[in-house]
């Protein structure tokens, strides 16, 4: 009846924003090392990273919509 868990705090807490933020940050970039994805699976909530993996592609859309406006800005065309 021992559970494993119980004794590991760090395991039964979810992840706080900054740690949501760096996470899918790292994983977006295609550098999130093991041990984080372990964590993020056993202590985030899917709905979490689906909403900030939707974030981070649209600020990424908008980035690449703003530096080509702004070459085609300065270029004269």
């Amino acid at each position: 009846m021992n559970n494993s868990k119980q004794g590991r705090p760090e395991e039964q807490a979810r992840l706080g924003f900054g740690q949501l933020l760096k996470s899918t940050f790292s994983a977006f970039l295609g550098v999130q090392s093991d041990a984080n994805r372990e964590r993020d699976f056993t202590r985030g909530k899917m709905p979490h990273f689906i909403w900030m993996g939707l974030l981070f592609g649209l600020v990424f859309v908008l980035t690449i919509v703003g530096v080509v406006q702004l070459v085609l800005h300065f270029s004269g065309t």
